[in-house]
């Protein structure tokens, strides 16, 4: 019985233009280097193992994946990197891309599963041939790594700096050296926060207006630890008070500021975080909805490659145990456990933010004149648009 839903039209008539001019599918994608690139060294020594291509197969597609997520990463970087600053028209397709290169490091995330259905005597059935090679060689997820805003002085040294190993590579040492000269997408990033509308203190102070809102918060939190019921409570309480505003005043200091970015607790500028704890509170704001929506992607990314080095480090420990050499002759499991920290998340301040939250009902409200000013091109000077803004304003405010 035929499907009743069918149509005479999905079915395929005709034969297939086959003989026109022109590349057909295999030819345009190269399969015929791809699908040859698959060496088993195992089976070159004559005693072929299963698991090898599994092996080979899911690397070179982490590969292929890194050379699409660097190819978005190079055109986000490209959008961002304009004197006259970010082209707000562009913020739509930067966070298009953004959004891209998420859902491909959820992939690869995802993909380390399907590594995991080989077990740790297959693996062993092929290591030795790995040998000197290891994933710290990957060229190009270094490249991600310093595209994206990876400092040296970050990297955790196992016994030598991260770049000697592309040292008999002049390419690579080469494409080693512009990643790491090049604006990344985190100074990129800072610089378009540091002209965050509202910043200027002859303007809307959004700075000075917060730490305001912050020290009467604070104080009717002391206001009414003092009146707690009991000696323990009330000492409690004025304890978190005292923790709460140390904490606060870290960020309005900035030569506590200063002293973070050196420890390498903190990476924007003194002014960048301000924009960006700025955009956090007014995210509902339509004129910060989009800038809201691209910090929480570039946490995003920075939290699926964290997710990604820590199945990484699971599956390496499930295969070699934790006291083995890698086969680079790193420190294996030990090294790659290092690489989880806080240290290696580019966008740590971002992450951070959320310390320093005050309630809905303290943040400042935007007044008329910032409302307005908000209409304007993403950080531009205030001062540039004055005497129109200010003309608008009047207007408005007579109608009203």
């Amino acid at each position: 019985m035929s499907c009743i839903y069918s149509n005479k039209r999905d079915a395929q008539d005709g034969e297939q233009q086959v003989g026109e001019e022109g590349m057909i599918y295999g030819e345009y994608l190269m399969l015929d280097r791809v699908l040859s690139a698959q060496r088993m060294l195992s089976e070159q020594n004559g005693r072929a193992v299963h698991d090898e291509h599994l092996f080979i197969v899911t690397h070179q597609a982490y590969e292929l994946w890194f050379k699409q997520i660097i190819f978005e990463l190079d055109s986000v970087r490209a959008l961002f990197n304009s004197s006259k600053g970010l082209d707000e028209t562009l913020t739509l397709e930067i966070l298009k891309r953004l959004h891209r290169i998420v859902l491909i490091l959820k992939l690869l995330v995802d993909q380390v599963m399907i590594l995991e259905t080989m077990t740790p005597l297959d693996f062993m059935d092929f290591r030795n041939y790995l040998c000197p090679a290891s994933g710290f060689q990957s060229l190009q997820f270094r490249l991600l790594e310093n595209k994206l805003g990876m400092k040296q002085e970050q990297r955790v040294r196992f016994n030598q700096r991260y770049s000697a190993v592309f040292g008999d590579d002049p390419s690579a040492v080469d494409a080693i050296t512009r990643s790491e000269e090049e604006p990344s997408l985190a100074q990129l990033v800072q610089r378009w926060l540091e002209r965050t509308p509202g910043l200027e203190a002859e303007g809307f102070d959004f700075w000075g207006k917060y730490r305001q809102a912050v020290d009467q918060m604070l104080a009717q939190q002391h206001d009414a630890a003092m009146t707690a019921d009991t000696d323990l409570r009330r000492k409690f309480l004025l304890n978190d008070v005292a923790q709460r505003r140390e904490v606060f005043d870290s960020v309005f200091s900035p030569d506590t500021h200063e002293l973070l970015l050196q420890r390498g607790e903190r990476r924007f500028s003194y002014r960048a975080l301000q924009g960006a704890i700025m955009i956090t509170f007014y995210r509902d704001e339509p004129r910060f909805s989009q800038p809201h929506q691209l910090l929480t992607l570039l946490m995003d990314i920075d939290s699926l490659i964290t997710k990604w080095r820590y199945n990484h480090v699971i599956m390496v420990q499930r295969m070699i145990g934790s006291a083995q050499l890698g086969t680079g002759g790193s420190s294996g499991y030990q090294y790659l456990r290092s690489t989880l920290s806080d240290r290696y998340k580019v966008f740590l301040d971002l992450f951070n933010l959320s310390t320093f939250l005050i309630p809905r009902d303290y943040i400042p409200p935007l007044t008329s004149h910032m409302k307005i000013a908000l209409a304007g091109s993403w950080g531009q000077p205030l001062s540039e648009k004055q005497e129109d803004e200010s003309s608008l304003e009047r207007s408005v405010e007579a109608s009203i």
